[in-house]
This record gives structure tokens, C-alpha cells and sequence, in this order.
């Protein structure tokens, strides 16, 4: 006669498991109102920020300070990256600090800002602001909108690399853009591997050719 003795998980267990999960709804739902509020803020300032007709910086070893930060307890924000095919704008701020990367893309510091020439680099996490990248092609289209004027690129390259492989960042005397995030995009944990956008700028009049 089958036995009628069934074991139950212990109801603490199951109260525990409860608040567990509630805590991480209120932790991903406080993460997303902090990343929605800061972009809009920043979008709305660098929007009255823009001087369409600034000139464009020449190269030099000095970096250029970015937009001054709206208050000290955020970063400073220096444009908007967007991407038309893949529908993509996001802020773009000064930084790579998980802290910042948690509410925008981050600009590499130790590369050119992006009104300056050179190598310009942005990083994101792939399972947040750049998770669209997997999508993107060769040919793509991109364009960072600053309070210095905008900047338009096209997509050269995409590769995976190993974190270690920084050649990457290798300076460039053309005005060129690289994106970083980690990949692959559906891994679980740390992932192992770089996804690497390679960009160059293109002249106003083939962006407005493209539209």
C-alpha cells in the first residue's frame, strides 16, 4: 500500500523564497527607475545644451572636459549615441564605473571624447544599454549628438575578442568610434569574451545621403 506520508517544504523555506524574490523586483525596479530618471534629465539637458554650429576641436594631448554634471551625485554626461536601424538612443556619460554604467553608457577615459580625434571608446553591459548590439551590421550607421556638434559614423567592423586583447584601443589619427560590451550576450555570469564594434566618421553629406 503506497505510503501516505509526504514531505513538505518547511514553510519558512517558502516564506524565505518569497522574500527573496520581492527583494529583487524592488532592487531591478528601483535599478530602472534610477536609469529612466537620469536619462531623461541628461537628455533633456545636453538637448539645451547643443550649440549646433560650435567648431570642432583639433586634436590635442589634453583632454576636453565633458558637460559639467547636473548635480555632484551623477556623472557628467557628454552626448547621445544612436544607432537609426536598431532604433537605438541612449546618453552617453563620462566614465566607467559600474555606477555609471548602471544608468548610461559609459566614454572610456583614457580616449579621445568624441569631438576630439582619435579613437573614441564606449562601453555597456550587455544585458542592459547595449544589449541591442547584437543586432547591428557592417554598414550601420551611427551618430553622437554633443552640446560640440554632432558626429556621424559607420559601422567597419565587428569582432569578439578576449578581454586582455586592449589593442582595441590602439589611438588612430582619424576621428573613429569603438563600442565594448561583453559577449556572448545570453551568457550567465562574467562573460569570458568582448563584443567590438568598429566605426569610422563619415561626411555629413553621405549621413544625409543615407537618410
Amino acid at each position: 500500500m503506497p505510503s501516505t506520508d509526504r514531505r513538505r517544504v518547511p514553510r519558512w523555506v517558502v516564506w524565505t523564497l518569497v522574500v527573496v524574490g520581492l527583494a529583487c523586483l524592488a532592487w531591478s525596479g528601483f535599478a530602472a527607475f534610477q536609469l529612466n530618471r537620469y536619462q531623461r534629465a541628461e537628455r533633456a539637458r545636453l538637448t539645451a545644451a547643443r550649440v549646433e554650429t560650435a567648431p570642432v576641436e583639433p586634436a590635442s594631448p589634453a583632454p576636453s572636459a565633458p558637460l559639467p554634471p547636473g548635480d555632484s551625485s551623477t556623472p557628467a554626461s557628454i552626448g547621445i549615441l544612436e544607432i537609426p536601424r536598431l532604433h537605438f538612443s541612449q546618453v552617453v556619460a563620462e566614465g566607467d564605473a559600474e555606477t555609471t554604467l548602471k544608468i548610461a553608457i559609459g566614454h572610456l577615459p583614457d580616449t579621445p571624447l568624441p569631438w576630439q580625434m582619435g579613437n573614441s571608446a564606449l562601453a555597456g553591459h550587455r544585458n542592459a544599454l547595449f544589449e541591442p548590439l547584437r543586432d547591428i551590421k557592417v554598414g550601420d550607421d551611427m551618430r553622437i549628438a554633443t552640446p560640440r556638434g554632432d558626429f556621424a559614423y559607420r559601422v567597419r567592423a565587428t569582432m569578439i575578442v578576449n578581454p586582455e586583447d586592449v589593442w582595441i584601443l590602439t589611438p588612430t589619427r582619424d576621428r573613429t568610434l569603438t563600442l565594448v560590451t561583453c559577449y556572448p550576450f545570453t551568457y550567465v555570469g562574467h562573460a569570458p569574451q568582448r563584443f567590438v564594434v568598429s566605426a569610422d566618421e563619415i561626411p555629413p553629406r553621405q549621413t544625409a545621403s543615407r537618410r
